[in-house]
Formats: C-alpha cells, sequence, structure tokens
C-alpha cells in the first residue's frame, strides 16, 4: 500500500501514529480483507486490537453486512455457548424461549472474537467446527445449521504457551492463525507516544473546557522511556488525570514522574537487576536476555584466567568494571591456594617469609592440571541454557509464592508488581 493509502485508513479509523510496525499491520488488514481468511489479531492488553476488526470489515464485500464484537472473557463459562451458537426452548434453566446466537445472528458478515483465548475448550471445539465447515447446532438442539460469517479473533495471551498448558486447541489456533496480524507495544513506537500524549490531552482540553497540557523536553524523554505495561490505555488515562488534577498546563518530568506508577515502571524481575555495574539502556527484552548470558560467560572466562596467571606466577587477582575475583580460591580437595598480593616477584626474594614460602606450592604442576580440570567440569556439567522471558517469569513468581506460602500480596511486594498485575501473571502461566 501507498503510505497515503495507509494514512486515510488511519483517519477514517482514528489511528495516530507513525511506527514502521503499526504501519504493517495495517497493511496487512487492508490486504487480506477482501478475501475471506480467518485473522488472529496479537498484541499486549491497550494496544487498539479492536481498530483492526473494524478495518478487515469496512475494506471486505462484507462491509454492508453485520458487524458483531464479542467479548470472550466477559461472558460466564456456563453461557458462552448459548450467546455464540444459541439456544433451544427449554434446553436448560431459564431458557423460556429460542435464542438466536451470534453466528446466527453475524450471518454473511463478521464477527470479531475478542479475548479468543479465554473460551473454554468444549466450546473451542463448537468454534473449530464452524470454521472447518461453516455451520453450528444450538444448545439442546440436534439440527445442524449452516452459517457463513468471516471470524477475527483476537489475544493478549502467549498462544503457543497457552498450547503447551492445554488450555488452547492446537488446531483451532492454526484455523484462526490464517493470517497473523502483529500489533506492537506502546514501547516500541517510542515516536508515538509523544502524539499520542498531545492528541489525548487536545480531546480532554475540549471535553473538560480547559486549556491543553503541554510537555516541556525532559518529560516527553521520560515519557517516551517508560515502559508502559498498559500500552495506549494507560498513557490516555495518564493524560486524563494530569489534565484535570494540575492547574500548571506545562509538564516538567518531576510533576510526570508523579503519575507514573512505580511498580511497573520495570516490568521485568529482580533477576536483571544491574545494580553495582555500569547502567545500560536497552532496546528491548532481548537484548537484556543476551547481555546477561553474555556477562555469565565473560565471568567464566575471566575465572579461567585467573588459573593461567597461577600457572604463569602472575598476580591472581582479576579486577575490572564487572568482575572481581579474590585473591584466594579453593580448589577441588579444599586445599587452599593462595596468590601473592603484589607484582614483586617472589621465586627471586632470598628473604622470602613463611607466607611467601606458601606460593611455592603453585609451582606443582598437578595443582594447575587440577584446577583447570575443576573448572571445565563445572561449566560442562551446567551449560548456559538460554530462556525465554516468559519462562524466567513464571519460574520468578512460582518460586516467590513458594516462599510465601501463596500469599499473593507478600509475593506482589517482594516482585515489585501490583497484586492485580501478580493475579494476571499467575492466570497466564496456569500457576493458580
Amino acid at each position: 500500500m501507498q503510505q497515503s493509502e495507509i494514512q486515510a485508513v488511519k483517519q477514517r479509523f482514528g489511528i495516530i501514529g507513525n511506527s514502521e510496525l503499526l504501519n504493517r499491520a495495517i497493511d496487512i488488514a487492508v490486504q487480506v480483507a477482501p478475501t475471506d481468511l480467518s485473522v488472529l489479531i496479537t498484541g499486549e492488553s491497550g494496544v487498539g486490537k479492536e481498530n483492526f476488526p473494524q478495518i478487515i470489515h469496512n475494506y471486505s464485500h462484507r462491509k454492508h453486512g453485520p458487524y458483531i464484537a464479542v467479548n470472550c472473557g466477559a461472558i460466564p463459562e456456563g453461557t458462552i455457548d448459548s450467546e455464540l451458537f444459541g439456544h433451544e426452548k427449554g434446553s436448560f434453566t431459564g431458557a423460556s424461549a429460542d435464542r438466536k446466537g451470534y453466528f446466527e445472528v453475524a450471518d454473511g458478515g463478521t464477527i470479531f472474537l475478542d479475548e479468543v483465548g479465554e473460551l473454554p475448550l468444549s466450546t473451542q471445539v463448537r468454534l473449530l467446527r464452524v470454521l472447518e465447515m461453516g455451520e453450528f447446532i444450538k444448545v439442546g438442539s440436534s439440527k445442524t445449521q449452516k452459517t457463513n460469517v468471516r471470524v477475527v479473533a483476537a489475544t493478549n495471551l502467549n498462544m503457543v504457551q497457552a498450547i503447551r498448558d492445554n488450555r488452547f486447541r492446537e488446531d483451532l489456533f492454526y484455523r484462526l492463525n490464517t493470517v497473523p496480524i502483529v500489533i506492537p507495544a506502546l514501547r516500541e513506537r517510542k515516536e508515538d507516544i509523544v502524539l499520542l500524549f498531545r492528541k489525548f490531552g487536545s480531546d480532554f482540553a475540549e471535553k473538560y473546557r480547559m486549556p491543553p497540557i503541554k510537555l516541556t523536553d525532559d518529560a516527553k524523554q521520560l515519557l517516551s522511556n517508560y515502559y508502559w505495561n498498559g500500552n495506549i490505555r494507560q498513557l490516555k488515562n495518564i493524560t486524563e488525570q494530569i489534565s484535570v488534577i494540575e492547574q500548571q498546563r506545562e509538564i516538567s518530568a518531576v510533576i510526570l514522574k508523579t503519575y507514573l506508577p512505580k511498580e511497573e515502571a520495570e516490568r521485568l524481575p529482580a533477576l536483571f537487576s544491574t545494580s553495582g555495574r555500569e547502567q545500560k539502556s536497552f532496546n528491548s527484552e532481548r537484548e537484556i536476555l543476551y547481555q546477561v548470558l553474555f556477562d555469565m560467560k565473560k565471568d567464566m572466562n575471566d575465572l579461567k584466567k585467573l588459573v593461567h596467571n597461577i600457572m604463569n606466577g602472575q598476580h591472581a587477582e582479576i579486577q575490572n568494571n564487572d568482575t572481581h575475583f579474590p585473591a584466594t580460591i579453593i580448589s577441588n580437595n579444599d586445599a587452599r591456594i593462595n596468590t601473592p598480593s603484589s607484582n614483586k616477584d617472589f621465586k627471586s626474594d632470598k628473604n622470602a617469609t613463611h607466607e611467601n614460602a606458601e606460593f611455592r606450592e603453585l609451582e606443582d604442576p598437578e595443582v594447575f592440571q587440577e584446577a583447570e580440570e575443576y573448572l571445565e567440569e563445572e561449566e560442562e556439567k551446567a551449560p548456559i541454557k538460554p530462556m525465554s522471558l516468559e519462562d524466567m517469569e513464571r519460574k520468578m513468581i512460582k518460586l516467590t509464592l513458594e516462599k510465601y506460602r501463596g500469599k499473593r500480596r507478600s509475593a506482589a511486594e517482594e516482585l515489585e508488581i501490583s497484586e492485580r498485575t501478580l493475579y494476571r501473571k499467575i492466570k497466564e502461566y496456569g500457576l493458580e
């Protein structure tokens, strides 16, 4: 698509931003719209996934047909089948009349299944039949009905993990995921954050009849570098708070910081703490993980260097900005190996003290060999195996919950996240 066409789509559906990732998602939505392929929209909560099913519907040949949006997570498990597929009179207590389900009402149009990952497994089987055969059976009926519906689904769950945990059917995932559209998180669209803040500020100024708020340069930088766990929804909420509460219309970084939740400023667990090391900014969580693995490998190499320095009779204390090894190490048989405290050539010192005499044991090649073999064995026993961020976060939450015997408030304080975020993570990782 041409840039002008993408811009026209943005204006029509109120989408703000110039990010390449956002433009790519819009381009895919418009390209797939004329087909009847199922689409799965993924992205974190609050990124604006609800706009894309409307784009797909309005640019398709079904645009004159019905469009129904269903929040699967908001419908109780006991009534979800009735809501989606309808029911016959008397099929269950309270079914006083026949009822059409959403798939019957949306015939010839588009149905948007938001939070599709929350569907019960029994409902997933029914949905799979609609996608594969275009038919369904009402609750309490034995009659098969046909429907011609385009299905667009969305979720903020890690679907691969949900499949591993047996919370989502793999066959249904592949039927829904015929065309995937990934909506970028706000932190991946840093160039759009200030634009969104300005638009929200202008809207709230008009709504509450007050001058619009403006950001200073340092506030813009703080806003752009914030993590935004709640994405656009969180940004809009904070913009509204500032618009209503602050009397001063020019917002500095100091003022802005009071509205940014500290507990969500750093999403990663304490495992990635950089205390004691030079602070460094990262563009993504993946870079942080790579840096951690790199540092672990570097520390092992420095430890090997320590052994070689001992073998060469050099000062065995290695110190740099990242690593500090003491001047004493313990060998495999717990025999203490001491290293000199200076660069003095103790071998040529005829007046060496008893302390320096201890260094003569370093001349024994068996000691060197034993130390090096021990280090190599330890490295082979515990090779560095990369873990996904989800696995590391899940393990950290599980260990913390065990530490506090399931007390979520204490665990949330330990992890420096809110109880609400912890509850969501527990549910997401199946740690109930």
